[in-house]
């Protein structure tokens, strides 16, 4: 309803510019105007008119770049009120409605940007010049149940993978607070652990964006109200661990082909689960990973994450389900991301995989 109501203010904020421009070419008298118009002026009344209309087809489709448009004409035409200021002074007004959304939005795009270029300077590093092909042999090392999860979702005589992009629709919370809509977009490269991560959401209505950085051996989680308050910033030791939980994460769930990665190493446990011990920068953690007969992975379970909440490490598991076929690989398309509290257990985001990409160029 919100998008309807602004795209309806945009076009008749826009569509009314075309008194100015009828009276300053005298092709109609526009009782309401007082002041002298030239028949220059009445033109670029009419160019703020088109401007407006672009703006708001651009906005009402969704385009990223409407807002170019629409500061663009609220300069030009923020001009032309104050040149016709007792006849036109109240779309000031109308302006500064559109103005609020456009700003908000340049913001929300230069926040994006940053993510954008740090993805970029991965994609120019991540694959080699020839990609080998995982075979039978590649699987040997792995404990059983992995084994059969990786056939189960079949990686082998595929491609080796080297990075992935994935793209999300969800719903978190935190404890005591509502649930949020969002979507996101993420990077994983393996040439060196990297996880970036960019989420859209809206926050008791307001637009809120999030990026969480995960290179070399820093890690940082950045959430900004309208792409301008910070609301969370934390960089810490503490983080680059329970990152690297969130790193390992999406690859069992997302990647299962790099789970021969050398920097994993697994203990069997028995025929339906095994332990893996992922090491980055001198920071090893741990997570449990639970199988099923048919060989997908039901669960993923750490001890090693930082509950930001709680600021203290606790126990974290994904349950995943609703197998389908992504990409060419049997993949989960729907996930839980759960807290164990001592006293309960709390859900705090549903997660659902809208696409996967892997060795991704561009």
């Amino acid at each position: 309803m919100l998008r309807y109501l602004f795209t309806s203010l945009i076009l008749i904020h826009g569509i009314i510019h075309l008194m100015g421009f009828l009276h300053g070419t005298n092709l109609k008298t526009i009782d309401q105007f007082k002041t002298t118009i030239n028949s220059v002026t009445g033109i670029v009344w009419l160019i703020v008119t088109v401007g407006f209309i672009i703006t708001a087809v651009l906005y009402f489709s969704g385009n990223t770049s409407w807002y170019w448009y629409a500061l663009s004409s609220i300069l030009i035409s923020q001009v032309l009120i104050i040149s016709a200021w007792q006849d036109a002074k109240f779309g000031s007004i109308a302006n500064i409605l559109i103005l609020i959304p456009a700003l908000i939005s340049l913001m929300n795009h230069q926040f994006e940007q940053v993510y954008r270029k740090d993805v970029t300077i991965h994609l120019q590093q991540s694959l080699p010049d020839n990609i080998e092909t995982i075979s039978s042999t590649d699987l040997e090392v792995l404990p059983q149940p992995v084994q059969q999860y990786l056939r189960y979702v079949g990686v082998i005589g595929k491609p080796k993978v080297y990075n992935f992009r994935a793209t999300f629709t969800g719903e978190m919370r935190n404890k005591e607070q509502d649930w949020f809509t969002f979507e996101s977009e993420q990077h994983n490269f393996f040439h060196s652990p990297v996880r970036l991560f960019f989420m859209k959401a809206r926050v008791k209505g307001l637009p809120t964006y999030g990026y969480h950085l995960y290179q070399h051996d820093k890690a940082r989680m950045l959430i900004k109200m309208l792409s301008l308050i910070p609301v969370v910033d934390i960089q810490s030791d503490d983080l680059f661990k329970a990152e690297t939980v969130t790193y390992l994460n999406d690859l069992c769930i997302m990647a299962p082909a790099v789970l021969i990665n050398k920097n994993i190493r697994w203990e069997a446990i028995d025929s339906l689960s095994a332990k893996a011990f992922f090491s980055n920068h001198g920071v090893q953690i741990a997570a449990t990973l639970y199988f099923n007969e048919q060989g997908q992975l039901i669960n993923f379970v750490s001890d090693d994450r930082l509950n930001i909440d709680a600021q203290q490490f606790q126990r974290f598991s994904t349950p995943i389900g609703a197998y389908k076929m992504m990409n060419a690989y049997h993949l989960p398309s729907y996930g839980d991301a759960i807290w164990h509290y001592p006293d309960e257990e709390f859900t705090y985001g549903h997660f659902w995989i809208k696409s996967i990409e892997y060795n991704v160029q561009e």
